[in-house]
């Protein structure tokens, strides 16, 4: 392929991306999933675990960067938490039938993880907010698992 024929090539397929974007802009697809709302305190409460875990990690590894090594295991069951809450959210926004099952697990992971964010909280705010967080989903994990 010359460079005449790739440029062409990538026109074509910039005019039908665009194409394409204009098409989809004008015929809008509008459902509800009454499934998820059953679900959503449970897909919300997971979001807020997820975001505040993603913060409290990362402060980890500044601190653990600057030599605290304290903070290992904090890091270390946010880790889990993190993984475990991610693979929730998705089976709950899929209403699942291992959705008790995880839910079940991640309370658990929770319950761990609130209690290594608890030893840090009063020094760090990004612990005690995941430490709240993970509280808060383990509450909505319970009604799943129930």
């Amino acid at each position: 392929m010359d460079r005449r024929e790739m440029l062409l090539s990538s026109a074509a397929m910039l005019a039908a991306t665009v194409a394409g974007n204009a098409f989809a802009s004008e015929h809008k697809h509008e459902h509800h999933h009454p499934m998820t709302a059953a679900n959503q305190a449970l897909i919300d409460s997971t979001s807020e675990c997820i975001k505040r875990g993603q913060a409290c990690i990362n402060h980890c590894f500044t601190l653990l960067g600057q030599g605290e090594k304290a903070m290992a295991s904090c890091a270390a069951s946010v880790n889990q938490m993190l993984a475990m809450c991610t693979a929730l959210q998705q089976l709950a926004s899929a209403n699942s039938n291992y959705l008790a099952a995880q839910a079940k697990v991640v309370m658990e992971v929770c319950k761990d993880c609130e209690e290594e964010c608890k030893k840090h909280a009063d020094k760090h705010e990004e612990c005690k907010a995941c430490g709240e967080a993970c509280a808060d989903c383990y509450k909505e994990c319970r009604k799943i698992a129930a």
